[in-house]
């Protein structure tokens, strides 16, 4: 399979992301496209994945139909035989576009965690804490936590690192009302998700999810437990007290720490085994999820 990393449309282009990129088709009306590319500690990698892209968009879209009834999306349509016809000619966009809704992204980055990991685990080793929630103190690597947590981030943009902050830094940003409703209803969807995957035998460790608005509306945007948002574990593995054997991102950023990179230009490219594993692991949480196989 040929990796596709730069969309190049003849349409107007209004934003390239690390992964995404923006196009609008009418007024009212944007498409979406995931790219195979990689963006680990905010660089975009030389190297993609082939098929990324196809599974971050897919398992987006049986995310948002899931979560339908509780919270309003960005989609209009996802089924590439329903596009216009100028954007089905590009045979190369099935499966990882989508349309959608003109949104005001909200600056926030909202992330839940059920499990201490990452820089959740990195904070709480240096302050007992995650973005200002104390947590109990002898807590190890991967345990689970009491209750999940909201932890908010600043969302930056490409090249600059997205910042933990606090909820209160979180409110001075959004305002009460809107960060509160951000907090419930991350939480909610947190919450429902794990439910789902327990049952299909996965632990969501953590997740993010990004909000936008249309006039006063706050709708969910971008993408929704993807293997590039969220931290994914098979239950009958999981042992605290060690870093998981992981079926997401994680992986490529453990194969960069352990080059001992410094997370500076120039970035270095992925072997061809890890750009293979990487692929299965996407496809594997993508299966066991949905319970049917990519659109490639």
């Amino acid at each position: 399979m040929e990796a596709y990393k730069d969309t190049g449309l003849p349409f107007k282009k209004i934003y390239s992301g690390k992964v995404r990129e923006l196009y609008a088709i009418e007024d009212e009306v944007w498409l979406m496209v995931a790219t195979d590319r990689v963006s680990a500690f905010d660089f975009i990698l030389p190297t993609p994945v082939p098929g990324k892209g196809c599974v971050l968009n897919q398992l987006s879209l049986f995310w948002f139909r899931y979560f339908g009834g509780i919270i309003e999306h960005h989609v209009i349509e996802g089924r590439f035989d329903h596009f216009p016809k100028s954007i089905r000619t590009f045979s190369c966009l099935r499966g990882r576009s989508v349309l959608i809704r003109p949104v005001k992204k909200l600056p926030i980055e909202c992330v839940v965690r059920g499990y201490l990991a990452g820089s959740g685990w990195k904070e709480y080793q240096e302050t007992g804490a995650v973005c200002g929630i104390k947590l109990p103190q002898g807590l190890r690597l991967s345990d689970r936590l009491t209750y999940p947590i909201f932890t908010p981030a600043t969302k930056e943009e490409k090249g600059k690192h997205d910042q933990n902050i606090t909820f209160e830094e979180m409110v001075a940003i959004t305002g009460e009302p809107i960060a509160n409703y951000l907090r419930e209803k991350s939480l909610q969807l947190y919450q429902e998700a794990c439910q789902y995957a327990e049952s299909r035998g996965i632990i969501i460790a953590d997740t993010k999810f990004e909000f936008g608005q249309i006039g006063n509306k706050i709708i969910l945007i971008d993408e929704i437990f993807t293997p590039d948002s969220s931290r994914f574990w098979e239950k009958d593995k999981y042992q605290p007290a060690k870093p998981q054997e992981s079926l997401d991102k994680q992986y490529i950023r453990d194969y960069l720490e352990a080059i001992n990179w410094n997370k500076k230009p120039p970035v270095p490219g992925l072997p061809e085994e890890v750009v293979r594993k990487t692929a299965e692991k996407y496809a594997k949480i993508y299966q066991i999820l949905v319970g049917q196989e990519v659109i490639w």
